[in-house]
C-alpha cells in the first residue's frame, strides 16, 4: 500500500489539480492512502474534506517581501512546520509528497529532503511561484502544464484536469445542456465566465454590448459570478446567471467563450477545443497573460487586456470573428492542438519515476 502526501492550496488553480490527481491515484489503487497538507484558510479546508480526503493543516506562511519584524518571525515558523511536516512523514510512512504550489507547498518540500521522502512537483502556472521554484531544485520529477514555463528539470505533462472534463463528450452532452440553460439549440452560444466572483470589467463589457453580440445570430451564457454588479438587460438570446455548479454543460454548449486566463480555464477551453477570447486579470505578477501565451500563438484565443475590453472593442474585433464560422473552426481546431485531456495520467508517470528514483538507490 503507497502512501502519499498532496500539498497544496490556496486557490482553485492549485486545490482543483490536486484533487484531480488524488482521485486518480486512489482509482488506479484503492489500497492507497491519500493525505493532502494544506491551510485552514484556503480552499482546501472546504473542497478536500468534501471529496473524502484528510486534510492535515499548516501555519498560512507567506514568504516575507521586505525585512521587517514579520521577516525575523519567518523563519523560525517556518522551521517549526519544517519539523512538523517531517514528523508527519515518518509517522504516516509517506512514500512520495507530491507538491502543487501555495503556502504549504514550501514546508512540505523541505520536510520531504529532511526525512527521505522523494518529490514530485506540478506547476499549473506558466509563470511559476515562489514554492515552485524552490521545490524544482529539489526534485527531478517537475509537470508543468504549459510547454514555456521555465523550472529546473521541467516536463510538461498538462494540467490534471477534472473527470467531469476529461471524460466529456461534448457532442453527445450538448442537447441536455442547452435544455438545461434553457438554450436555442438552432444558435451558436458563446459563453462568458469570469470566475466564481465574477470579473468586473468582462460583466459590463458584455452587458452593455448584449444587444450587438445577440445580433450576430449568437447567444449569449453569461456566468457573471456571486459578487457581480450587473443587471440582466432582459433581452432575446441572452442568458445571465450568477453562479454555475455545472460547468460542464456550461462547456458542452460553448461554440466560443470569453474568459479570465486562470490555468485550469485557458487548460479546459484548450483540451475541449473551444476557442476563446482571454482578458487576463490585471492584478497579481502577470501570470494570466503567460497561461494564454501558447494557445494565442498557436491561434486558437485572442488576448485583449482588461482595460481594454470594451464595448467599441467587441464591435471593432469580436463581432468580426463571431461572424467568420470558418475562423471559429480554424480556431477551435487550434485550441485543441495545445490542449492535453491526459495531464492527470502524465502527472501519476512522473509521481511513479520519482518513487522508482528513490527505490533504486
Amino acid at each position: 500500500m503507497t502512501t502519499y502526501l498532496l500539498a497544496g492550496g490556496g486557490t482553485a488553480g492549485h486545490v482543483n489539480p490536486l484533487l484531480a490527481v488524488a482521485d486518480a491515484l486512489t482509482l488506479r489503487d484503492p489500497t492507497a492512502t491519500v493525505l493532502v497538507l494544506g491551510t485552514a484558510e484556503g480552499l482546501e479546508a472546504r473542497l478536500v474534506p468534501a471529496r473524502g480526503y484528510e486534510l492535515l493543516l499548516v501555519p498560512r506562511l507567506p514568504f516575507p517581501r521586505r525585512p521587517n519584524r514579520a521577516a525575523l518571525r519567518f523563519l523560525p515558523r517556518m522551521n517549526r512546520a519544517i519539523n512538523d511536516v517531517a514528523a508527519l512523514l515518518r509517522s504516516r510512512k509517506v512514500d512520495v509528497v507530491v507538491g502543487f504550489g501555495g503556502y504549504v507547498a514550501s514546508p512540505a518540500y523541505l520536510a520531504a529532503r529532511r526525512a527521505g521522502v522523494p518529490v514530485a512537483i506540478h506547476e499549473a502556472n506558466a509563470k511559476p511561484g515562489l514554492a515552485n521554484r524552490l521545490g524544482a531544485r529539489l526534485s527531478r520529477s517537475v509537470g508543468v502544464a504549459f510547454a514555456g514555463t521555465a523550472l529546473p528539470h521541467a516536463t510538461f505533462v498538462g494540467m490534471p484536469l477534472r473527470r467531469e472534463i476529461v471524460d466529456l463528450d461534448r457532442s453527445a452532452a450538448k442537447p441536455a445542456a442547452q435544455e438545461f440553460f434553457g438554450l436555442d439549440p438552432e444558435r451558436r452560444t458563446l459563453l462568458v465566465t469570469g470566475g466564481s466572483l465574477g470579473a468586473r470589467r468582462i460583466n459590463r463589457t458584455v452587458v452593455d454590448a448584449a444587444a450587438q453580440i445577440t445580433a450576430t445570430g449568437w447567444q449569449v451564457l453569461h456566468i457573471t459570478g456571486t459578487a457581480a454588479e450587473v443587471t440582466d438587460p432582459a433581452i432575446a438570446g441572452y442568458r445571465m446567471l450568477p453562479y454555475c455548479d455545472r460547468m460542464d454543460l456550461a462547456l458542452s454548449v460553448a461554440d466560443a467563450a470569453v474568459s479570465r486566463a486562470g490555468a485550469a480555464t485557458v487548460s479546459e477551453l484548450c483540451a475541449l477545443g473551444i476557442p476563446a477570447v482571454y482578458v487576463p486579470y490585471p492584478v497579481g505578477n502577470g501570470e494570466q497573460r503567460f497561461n494564454a501565451a501558447d494557445v494565442v500563438k498557436a491561434g486558437g484565443g485572442i488576448l485583449v487586456d482588461d482595460a481594454a475590453f470594451l464595448p467599441s472593442w467587441v464591435e471593432s474585433d469580436l463581432l468580426p470573428v463571431l461572424s467568420d464560422p470558418g475562423t471559429i473552426w480554424r480556431m477551435g481546431e487550434a485550441a485543441r492542438s495545445v490542449g492535453v485531456l491526459d495531464g492527470t495520467a502524465r502527472m501519476i508517470e512522473l509521481i511513479d519515476q520519482a518513487g522508482r528514483r528513490t527505490a533504486r538507490r
